[in-house]
């Protein structure tokens, strides 16, 4: 059974015929934001449901990381390496210090709490931009079941500054996020409300002078399931997350190929020696493998 599926020429050198997708780690609930410490050689990420984030080494296999984790959900890291994390649970996007301590980025927007940070990225100027879906308020399974006081949209915070500006607001509910190798688009997926049957697709977005971006328009419909989180490469081709696996995105919005995977697929990021390894969150395991491309990944 091959575990990939080809629909561009183009996508077969992007995988190695002897480098099979291979699971990591399984026994979870529903695993989401992985993020690579190449500095530590480890994964994390989050097991929402269980109030935890794991973490994962090719030499010591599986550990508990952070235990509760206020229902954290997407992980990135800063210019200076440090993590920061989404929580549903805190309502908040946090930033971890390099002596352990937590610091809040953001956790407010016009005197109201946020609804529940889901996806983040960190852009080179610094800022941190994230989503915030009402996900994890409307029920218990991933936070705190909550009244929802602020609208779905994407922020950009400045931590120098300490200012947070919504900078997408005409989705429904915006959730993986990632730029442009060059920073001149960013990419947004709305996977629609969680109680509607909103359209459901990646959008993209012309970063404008002023920094902000604009002229949203409709880039690439994920079939089957939805693009709920997803990484770029150095060529700029999306690695998006799928109902059947991971999909690999043209800058044009062709699909070029699949990565299958026996589970739904949550989230995406690029690790490894060269930031050539894809790890794979997927419902209840985690799964990697090695392909002949580089992710963007800072520091």
């Amino acid at each position: 059974m091959s575990f990939y599926e080809v629909n561009d020429p183009v996508f077969e050198t992007y995988v190695l015929g002897n480098a099979p997708v291979k699971q990591i780690a399984t026994g979870f609930d529903w695993v989401e934001g992985p993020v690579w410490f190449g500095d530590a050689n480890c994964l994390l990420f989050s097991d929402i449901p269980n109030n935890r984030i794991m973490r994962w080494s090719p030499v010591d296999g599986v550990s508990v990381y952070r235990e509760p984790s206020n229902f954290a959900n997407g992980h990135t890291r800063d210019r200076a390496g440090r993590l920061i994390s989404c929580e549903h649970g805190g309502r908040r996007v946090t930033r971890t210090e390099h002596d352990g301590t937590i610091t809040t980025i953001a956790d407010r927007f016009d005197g109201k709490p946020l609804n529940s940070p889901n996806d983040v990225v960190v852009k080179s100027d610094g800022t941190i931009w994230f989503s915030d879906p009402h996900y994890g308020i409307m029920t218990n399974y991933e936070g705190h079941r909550s009244e929802q006081e602020n609208a779905c949209v994407v922020y950009r915070a400045d931590p120098e500054s300490g200012s947070l500006d919504q900078v997408v607001t005409d989705l429904h509910c915006p959730n993986g996020l990632a730029f442009s190798p060059d920073e001149s688009t960013l990419y947004v997926a709305d996977t629609g409300r969680m109680f509607g049957s909103d359209p459901q697709q990646i959008y993209a977005y012309t970063m404008g002078q002023d920094g902000r971006p604009q002229d949203g328009r409709a880039f690439h419909k994920i079939k089957p399931g939805v693009s709920d989180g997803f990484r770029v490469d150095t060529d700029g081709n999306i690695w998006s997350s799928a109902g059947d696996g991971v999909h690999c995105i043209a800058p044009g919005g062709r699909l070029l190929g699949k990565v299958l995977v026996p589970e739904l697929v949550s989230n995406v990021c690029f690790g490894g020696r060269a930031k050539h390894q894809l790890f794979i969150t997927a419902t209840t395991s985690v799964y990697t493998i090695h392909l002949n491309r580089q992710g963007i990944q800072h520091p």
